[in-house]
């Protein structure tokens, strides 16, 4: 592909976000508002094993702030456990910029729901010995901050 097709590539490319970002903010609601998703996780036990009155304290520190959904996962494989945010956050709490620095609410709750995983799973939360090794090179800063990412989303 020459420059030329890559440079109109891309530019059609900026302008198809950049129309379906004016419009969401146009009407004031993107395809899946942040109130009404869930975050789940499968547990590898029974859903009787399971009480919403006794959730691990990551999620149990949360209290009246998260409503709680427990049910048998799938293909009877252990037990889906679901939580999200009660409360309605500001739309810029969820923007990429938000979640990219670490200031999206869901975040926490992400941490929250896998440590609690963690905790129902086996007892503890196991945590790195140390931090993944960076380098002050392009790429070890890539590294660093998909390292920084994956703390807050669960993925890179």
């Amino acid at each position: 592909m020459t420059s030329r097709k890559m440079l109109w590539t891309a530019a059609a490319g900026v302008t198809a976000v950049t129309a379906l970002t004016l419009r969401r903010l146009q009407t004031g609601r993107s395809s899946a508002t942040a109130e009404d998703r869930w975050l789940s996780v499968t547990i590898n036990r029974g859903p009787g094993d399971i009480e919403p009155e006794k959730l691990p304290s990551p999620l149990r520190e949360y209290g009246d702030r998260i409503e709680t959904r427990i049910r048998p996962a799938p293909g009877d494989r252990g037990t889906e456990l679901a939580v999200r945010l009660r409360d309605p956050q500001p739309e810029v709490t969820h923007s990429l910029p938000a979640r990219l620095t670490g200031h999206d609410p869901r975040q926490d709750l992400r941490r929250a729901l896998r440590e609690a995983k963690a905790m129902l799973e086996t007892g503890e939360v196991m945590q790195p010995d140390t931090p993944p090794t960076t380098h002050d090179t392009p790429g070890g800063k890539l590294v660093g901050l998909l390292s920084r990412r994956a703390g807050g989303e669960g993925v890179l």
